[in-house]
């Protein structure tokens, strides 16, 4: 009876079929998704409970941060922005918010990518318009910024690529004590400071507290449903690429009316093995803004006040964009 007592029982796990996790089924619906058995799923949800006797006074100095440790996320938007609407703002604003509630992650930075004029798409705007229109848009905000890498290539880039050119600039910011000089990369102004030779620096506790011990950053492209169905498109990507996005970055898929991204996931083979890495958000306030109809009505002289950023709109009837007509002073 003595060596029992001595017996250090570290952690109490219930191992029933019919296990429940904070009064839930192993296999009923949470807000976000099944619980499906998955020990990094169930890991999130339970609580372990640590039964100590007397010799194990001192905790493990590791345990509190172990547990408060969450995966940060950089949110990186890619498209035409022609113009940028408040819709896509509100996307970085809802992703971030049940990113959030999962509990397992922190939004630490959104990026606005502006395609490049070598897109050569139907009433594309120039890309000094449009990253001009964005940064605009963006000065109200805190975490969301412009890069203007993408835009500044002279043709077309894949997708692919620019989540790997983010990745490497998220890398050598968390490798280094401060991030390198770069004209590419435009920060909320709160946040800057200039140097002499007029580049922008930014620390990296200034920019996402301290990188020690967190582990690496995750950048997950922000998306609707529409782009996530596009992967079926024939010959609209690659299939390498395709993998490559879900496997080693992630999704965060906005739903929009009339889109069933579960359901297309489902029917996608490569979609559905890596479904992990994939969060679908639901837009329960819906919004059908987009680019095109804003075109649309700016070309027919009607008002498209409080569906894009004012400073947006002062910017495109100064330079007479998208067909609007001023009339003389």
């Amino acid at each position: 009876m003595a060596d029992q007592a001595d017996l250090d029982i570290s952690m109490i796990i219930t191992s029933s079929l019919d296990v429940r996790v904070g009064g839930v089924k192993e296999d009923t619906m949470t807000e976000n998704g099944p619980i499906n058995g998955d020990f990094e799923e169930l890991a999130d949800c339970c609580t372990l409970i640590t039964i100590d006797d007397e010799s194990h006074d001192t905790p493990d100095e590791n345990y509190e941060l172990k547990m408060a440790t969450k995966t940060r996320v950089v949110l990186l938007a890619c498209g035409s922005f022609n113009p940028i609407t408040n819709m896509h703002l509100r996307m970085f604003e809802i992703a971030k918010d049940s990113l959030h509630k999962t509990g397992r992650f922190e939004v630490i930075e959104g990026i606005v990518s502006p395609v490049s004029d070598g897109y050569k798409k139907k009433d594309l705007e120039p890309a000094k318009h449009r990253c001009e229109m964005v940064r605009r848009s963006l000065k109200t905000s805190s975490w969301i910024r412009l890069d203007t890498w993408e835009s500044d290539q002279d043709t077309w880039t894949e997708t692919a690529r620019i989540l790997a050119h983010h990745k490497a600039q998220q890398d050598s910011i968390y490798n280094a004590n401060e991030l390198r000089p770069t004209r590419n990369s435009e920060l909320p102004a709160k946040k800057k400071r200039k140097t002499n030779a007029g580049t922008t620096h930014v620390s990296c506790n200034m920019l996402h507290n301290q990188a020690d011990g967190q582990g690496p950053v995750q950048v997950k492209l922000l998306c609707g449903g529409d782009l996530l169905e596009s992967f079926a498109v024939p010959g609209l990507w690659k299939p390498a690429d395709i993998e490559d996005i879900v496997r080693n970055y992630g999704l965060v898929c906005i739903t929009r009316e009339g889109s069933n991204p579960s359901r297309f996931i489902y029917e996608n083979d490569v979609l559905s093995k890596f479904q992990y890495n994939i969060h679908i958000v639901t837009e329960w306030i819906t919004n059908d803004i987009s680019a095109t109809k804003i075109r649309r009505a700016l070309r027919r002289q009607e008002s498209v006040k409080y569906l894009v950023q004012d400073a947006v709109i002062d910017y495109i009837m100064k330079n007479s964009l998208y067909g609007v007509e001023v009339a003389d002073k």
